[in-house]
């Protein structure tokens, strides 16, 4: 009886579309793009029918059990195929399907009509963040988690978004069409907004199109939709819609801050900072880049992701070091960060590995170490 109340209750905040639903989390979203609206409409039309083709079947056989029930002197009755309702049961079926398959054709045709966009962001999946490059503008940058560690391990009370917060949010215009190029760095991620019915695959050496026009200004969040390794759930996603003419101020905004950050970072590369500015910067940058694959004890996974603590690395000459945070290591899960951090977040984080959780190494690197590097110049 209570599976049976259970299921009711499920089929009652389906049937009644967004107001029940959506608030019982038991319906799927209705979206704020055109798109959405009809992936959640095509969903209940075919909700209606299986539901009404349950209660005729059902009815029809219920009906027949107890109107022809042996207490009442029920004879079985003894007859052959007709070819009639062979035809009947047949053709029914398949002018039902016919009825469900042209909305939802034309509803699949319109998700992958990228055409005509009025932007195009490239979405690009690595373990375990979101990078955004917007195309023709100048823009890109990478959105990481930013529930604190402390949340995760327990020791602070949990936040109304858990797991589910980022340092920089994807920001987009609404009332523009919005092309969406998702592709990966490493292994297959899935890039899933349910607001606006988006939700491609993200494939290493491939690119997945996708788009949306949201309607309303405000805030989204989506999640990794496949099992990426040991961070999947430590992937989500945020995206801000803004009217166009906001988008547009964000934009150019965000593209001077880029333009003069470049710029400072050049102006860095003479200074030299203190031991315990480059320790304190490097612990920020491990927590929020390394920890989740090498702990934040330094320890790693074991059979899994190496330690750095005590490790040949870390203990080993600054150059080696410097080049495998720089450039990744091939067949494993160690990402290129060249590109994800400053030179001075590079110098910082690299003193911090050699100098944390007793390695003591007693050395330090600058900004204008890891330039000399990347510039081919011994250090």
């Amino acid at each position: 009886m209570k599976r049976v109340l259970i299921t009711l209750s499920i089929f009652l905040c389906a049937w009644s579309g967004p107001s029940l639903g959506s608030s019982m989390r038991f319906n799927m979203t209705e979206g704020v793009s055109a798109v959405s609206r009809n992936v959640y409409d095509l969903h209940m039309t075919i909700l209606i029918i299986c539901a009404l083709i349950g209660l005729l079947v059902f009815g029809v056989m219920f009906w027949a059990i107890w109107h022809h029930r042996q207490d009442k002197g029920a004879q079985a009755a003894h007859f052959h195929e007709s070819t009639r309702v062979e035809i009947l049961w047949t053709l029914i079926p398949f002018l039902i399907l016919i009825g469900m398959a042209v909305p939802a054709t034309r509803t699949l045709i319109a998700m992958e009509d990228t055409s005509d966009a009025d932007l195009t962001v490239q979405i690009t999946g690595s373990q375990w963040k979101w990078h955004y490059r917007y195309f023709d503008d100048g823009v890109e940058y990478y959105s990481l988690m930013a529930t604190p560690q402390a949340q995760i391990d327990n020791k602070r009370r949990k936040g109304e978004n858990y797991l589910l917060e980022v340092d920089r949010p994807l920001v987009l215009p609404t009332g523009k069409k919005v092309r969406f190029l998702i592709t990966s760095q490493d292994v297959i991620h899935s890039w899933w907004v349910p607001a606006f019915a988006v939700k491609k695959d993200a494939n290493p050496g491939f690119i997945n199109e996708a788009w949306t026009r949201i309607d309303h200004p405000g805030l989204y969040r989506g999640q990794c939709a496949e099992l990426c390794g040991k961070g999947h759930g430590f992937m989500p996603i945020v995206v801000i819609a803004k009217p166009e003419a906001e988008f547009n101020q964000w934009l150019s905004k965000t593209r001077d801050e880029q333009l003069a950050a470049k710029e400072q970072e050049q102006k860095l590369l003479s200074m030299t900072m203190g031991r315990d500015e480059l320790m304190a910067l490097g612990e920020k940058v491990y927590l929020g880049h390394c920890a989740a694959c090498h702990m934040a004890s330094g320890e790693g996974v074991p059979g899994a992701f190496p330690a750095l603590k005590g490790s040949q690395i870390a203990l080993g000459p600054k150059a080696g070091h410097l080049d495998i945070v720089l450039n990744g290591k091939a067949g494993t899960a160690m990402q290129a960060f060249a590109k994800q951090l400053s030179l001075q977040e590079l110098a910082a984080v690299i003193t911090y590995e050699r100098n944390a959780w007793g390695n003591d190494k007693g050395d330090e690197m600058q900004a204008k170490d890891v330039d000399a590097f990347l510039k081919g110049k011994s250090m």
